[in-house]
This record gives structure tokens, C-alpha cells and sequence, in this order.
């Protein structure tokens, strides 16, 4: 059996919060779609060759990241399961979302915010870590887990991916 993933990452960095733009609405500087690409590169070593399923918060910046990362791994984006929810979300939130994967699907991408990336790790993880723009990590679930059945302190951080 394969061992099952979860990748939570980071959006990219964005333009500066301003009084004439929604939070929500920001997009990704240049700066930002260069990182993101790089880490996207580095993520390949890291995928397995099982069914994936992306999801992404609908805030520009995170599903322009989620874009990026989707074009360099070959993902069709029309096939992103796009998540309102995890914009401004708990770590609880985003896990519900993903316990909702079915249970044929080997991995998973996760593209949203913090704290709430942040502290979903730290809790399924039992980590201490503060994700930065554009990084991710990889989560390992347990030998004959499904993404239904994680929740706190049931996965392994594997790695943090960062330029």
C-alpha cells in the first residue's frame, strides 16, 4: 500500500495590505510567483504517483499559488476543489475539508493561509513550526489511514519544503 500524503502550502507573497483592496482580493507580487514556482519544482521529489487531489482557499493569492504549482506538477487546474472555508479558517476548518477526501485519493495539496496552515500541522504533527509565504510541508499519515481518520498528533512531519 502507499503511504498516503498531505501537503499544506503557504500562499505566495502578496501585495501589501492596503485601504483599496479586500484583503481577500490581493494577488501574488512577482517576487511571490517566482518562490512559488521554485518550491513547486522542489515538490516533485516529494509526490508519489497516486491519485491527487488539490484544494485551495478562493482568495486570489492562494489560488494564483495553487495555479502555479498545478501547472508545474502537470495538475489540470479545472480539476482544483475550490474551498471558500479555508480562507480566514481554523485549523479545525481545514481539517474538515480534508476529511471529507475520499478514500482513493493518495495525496493531497492544501493551499490556504496562516495561522491556520501553521497550526494544522503543529496539531496533527505535535510540531512547532510557522509556515512562511510560498513554503510547504509534507505530512506522512499513518500506514492504512485514510484522510478521513487524521486528527491531532496521528501524523508525521516529513519535511518542511522551502527554497
Amino acid at each position: 500500500m502507499t503511504v498516503k500524503k498531505l501537503f499544506l502550502i503557504r500562499h505566495g507573497k502578496a501585495e501589501e495590505h492596503s485601504f483599496l483592496k479586500k484583503d481577500y482580493d490581493r494577488n501574488l507580487i512577482e517576487k511571490g510567483q517566482k518562490r512559488t514556482a521554485l518550491i513547486a519544482q522542489k515538490l516533485i521529489a516529494h509526490l508519489n504517483s497516486g491519485k491527487t487531489q488539490v484544494v485551495s482557499s478562493t482568495a486570489n493569492r492562494a489560488l494564483q499559488t495553487a495555479r502555479i504549482f498545478c501547472d508545474v506538477i502537470h495538475y489540470p487546474q479545472q480539476d482544483i476543489q475550490l474551498e471558500k472555508g479555508i480562507y480566514e479558517a481554523y485549523y479545525s476548518d481545514i481539517l474538515r475539508v480534508i476529511n471529507t477526501i475520499p478514500d482513493d485519493v493518495e495525496q493531497v495539496l492544501v493551499f490556504g493561509h496562516n495561522p491556520g496552515l501553521s497550526d494544522l500541522t503543529n496539531y496533527l504533527c505535535h510540531s512547532s513550526i510557522d509556515l512562511k509565504t510560498s513554503h510547504a510541508v509534507e505530512i506522512i499519515l499513518p500506514e492504512n489511514f485514510n484522510f478521513s481518520e487524521i486528527s491531532g498528533g496521528t501524523c508525521h512531519l516529513q519535511t518542511v519544503i522551502t527554497e
